[in-house]
């Protein structure tokens, strides 16, 4: 991660547009852009904009006139000279004027690459640098804002005094072991352990933000289920207003769990159409079964749907004990039926019901607004502090269990030595979270999740 040849890639989105920025990091981005200007007296004033034309390195015609930006090092996002060209966005002209860096010298830049050189030379820690990639991938107007936050430094700012509590830890142990040879004092010890008890509660709690924040980020996790023919499909369609599942009235038509993402209240729902529960001794059928029972447990909400045209049957009743685990809200379809009845056995009066018909769209409003009241009831308060990152909730947990484990061996009155493997073992999964001691081959596999250009 710390090369430092010169880098070259678009940092817009490809296709066709009004402008297309081609970015440049690297100690000859200056040096490449002069030849490219063919303008060898080219001194542009740092964080100005200067009109140019711009060429091909090989005929050197003149290929568009252009927006040349210079940020020069330290202060840039890489922290290496940067230089930002703003071209007209045709696909081809973009392609060439990057063909012409790379002729000239450049290398083409990685997935990450801009935003991992910006970690390295400590423009970001990678707390802030996730952040860059969440914001980009932001779906939602609650997700871009979760992501502004980070981005300021939310997370690292709480974990530092957490870090330092750990430093004050330590310190007096490190010189226990070097200079006392005689057990620790009693009121020594509990205080100690109570302050490494309350460290490991700060930890909890940051960690048990993560369900809140998985769905701030990700938005709800929807699924339907039910027997076959119920209409799960057509309620799919109707909720996403578009003929994204095949309906037939033939049972069995849906094999396969088929997902799509809808915007409801600026909330990101993934709702997932699943293949009808029935007892079948076709294999694909039972594979497609398989996956709505593991589509049921990944899920945040299940919605049963029943056919309301028909008595519930005991098929019926067991889908509902299968989704018994998760929060669910029982759908009553094809109300718009003459046989339709709201009349259900006893065993389903204690749940919530909403009568809909995914032929007309009676009753999808309701259904929606059930939907938004899980989201509502797992995430109320947008300005709280949560964790929206799988990989800091196994470090923050990891982190805690360390703390805790150190907390034990100090009551037990264990050697001293052991007591600061734990400590030391935490004070480093904190520093993963941030990145000042995450293992390369990690860092790759988070910077490879990255757009290129970013």
């Amino acid at each position: 991660m710390y090369v430092t040849d010169t880098i070259v890639a678009l940092s817009t989105p490809p296709g066709r547009s009004g402008i297309g920025v081609i970015r440049l990091s690297g100690k000859e981005a200056l040096e490449l852009t002069r030849l490219l200007l063919i303008d060898n007296n080219f001194e542009p004033q740092p964080n100005h904009v200067s009109l140019k034309a711009i060429h091909d390195s090989d005929s050197r015609e003149i290929l568009d006139h252009a927006l040349v930006t210079y940020f020069k090092s330290p202060h840039s996002y890489t922290g290496e000279d940067v230089v930002e060209i703003s071209c007209h966005g045709s696909p081809p002209l973009l392609l060439q004027v990057i063909d012409s860096f790379l002729f000239l010298g450049a290398r083409a830049a990685d997935a990450g690459e801009f935003t991992m050189r910006a970690l390295a030379n400590g423009r970001l820690n990678l707390t802030q640098a996730e952040a860059v990639r969440d914001l980009i991938d932001a779906h939602t107007h609650a997700a871009v804002r979760q992501a502004a936050k980070q981005l300021g430094g939310e997370l690292s700012s709480r974990l530092q005094p957490i870090k330092d509590s750990l430093l004050d830890i330590i310190v007096p142990l490190e010189s226990t072991v070097e200079f006392v040879e005689d057990d620790l004092p009693e009121d020594i010890i509990h205080n100690l352990a109570q302050k490494l008890s309350i460290l490991s509660a700060n930890i909890s709690e940051m960690a048990d933000t993560f369900r809140r924040g998985r769905l701030l980020k990700d938005g709800l996790r929807v699924t339907l289920v039910g027997r076959p023919n119920v209409g799960k499909s057509s309620v799919f369609n109707s909720l996403l207003l578009s003929d994204r599942a095949i309906v037939t009235d033939i049972p069995g038509t849906t094999r396969d769990a088929l997902s799509e993402v809808l915007n409801l209240d600026g909330i990101a729902v993934l709702i997932t159409d699943t293949a009808g529960v029935r007892t079948s001794s076709d294999t694909i059928e039972q594979l497609g079964i398989e996956r709505t029972r593991r589509a049921i447990s990944d899920a945040d909400v299940v919605i049963v749907i029943f056919d309301g045209s028909q008595p519930l049957t005991y098929e019926d009743k067991a889908i509902l004990h299968e989704a018994s685990d998760n929060r669910f809200i029982i759908a009553l379809n094809k109300s718009d039926l003459n046989s339709f009845s709201e009349v259900v056995p006893s065993w389903a009066e204690s749940y919530q019901l909403i009568s809909i018909s995914a032929k007309t769209g009676v009753g999808l409003n309701s259904l929606s607004a059930a939907i938004m009241n899980f989201y509502s009831a797992n995430y109320t308060n947008e300005s709280s502090f949560v964790i929206t990152s799988a990989r800091h909730y196994d470090l923050l947990r990891r982190t805690g269990d360390a703390i805790s484990s150190s907390e034990n061996l100090i009551l037990q009155r264990v050697s001293e030595e052991l007591v600061l493997a734990k400590l030391y073992e935490a004070l480093s999964l904190l520093g993963q979270i941030t990145g000042e001691a995450t293992p390369e081959d990690v860092l790759t596999q988070i910077f490879s999740t990255f757009c290129i250009g970013k």
